[in-house]
């Protein structure tokens, strides 16, 4: 089977996508426990192994010890490079694209992929990737992995919208603009929904300025912000640095 995509720049750094990882376990953690094949597919991993090796063991510990992680790229040179880091059966890297190499995941997780594409290509690959059933989860973040976004898309559609931070670096909500994900960057503009909940988010961060820390602030940003937007969860998740809100349809 041909690799569906392009070889992407493949820029990645040990515990990058931590945020996302502790989402996905606490997001997907019961449809792997009632897997009778518990695997996630990690898609476009990059340069090197390394946020698939860490994506494995945090499900391992916080889901399920036989959860299996197949980290694909589309391009064989970073294929040959991961196998010494490969632990099979719950660790392996494959050759594969947005057609997922034939497997027929539970969960798959792109991050920091389709950053890189046209968002008219967006769609597409959303469908292909949830095709065969698959949850996926897709998004985007900085190189440390301080500020990302992502979403979970179901049948090839968005349902929701994550920002997480890591709040002592969190000088305002206006920064998760940067790092989008691709298919609503380009729709951060007066009249559309993502820019009105961005707003939103930013004048309830200004409207709670606190003198016991950023951790406090954010909480009770979130508080507030559910007065006017549809929060999704609560203060354990908030605690983390996240919020979560339905799609903002454009």
């Amino acid at each position: 089977m041909k690799p569906v995509g392009a070889i992407t720049r493949g820029t990645t750094n040990p515990n990058r996508l931590r945020r996302v990882d502790n989402f996905l376990a606490y997001r997907c953690g019961d449809l792997l426990r009632a897997a009778a094949e518990p695997l996630v597919v990690d898609l476009g991993y990059g340069a090197t192994p390394v946020t698939a090796v860490e994506l494995r063991g945090r499900l391992a510990t916080a889901v399920r010890a036989d959860v299996t992680v197949v980290g694909l790229e589309i391009d064989p040179v970073r294929v040959t490079a991961a196998q010494p880091y490969a632990d099979p059966p719950h660790l392996e890297f494959r050759r594969g694209g947005f057609e997922l190499g034939g497997l027929r995941p539970v969960v798959v997780r792109a991050a920091n992929v389709l950053r890189q594409y046209a968002e008219d290509e967006v769609a597409a690959a959303w469908r292909q990737m949830t095709g065969t059933g698959a949850l996926l989860i897709e998004g985007t973040c900085d190189e440390l992995g301080r500020v990302a976004t992502w979403a979970v898309v179901e049948a090839g559609r968005p349902v929701t919208l994550t920002l997480s931070a890591r709040l002592s670096d969190l000088d305002h909500p206006a920064t998760f603009a940067e790092r989008l994900p691709k298919a609503l960057i380009h729709h951060n503009v007066p009249g559309h929904p993502v820019h009105e909940m961005l707003a939103q988010l930013g004048s309830a961060w200004a409207a709670e300025a606190t003198p016991f820390g950023p951790r406090q602030r954010w909480l009770a940003t979130c508080r507030r912000m559910r007065d006017s937007w549809p929060v999704l969860d609560g203060p354990a998740r908030w605690g983390r640095g996240e919020i979560t809100v339905p799609w903002p349809h454009t």
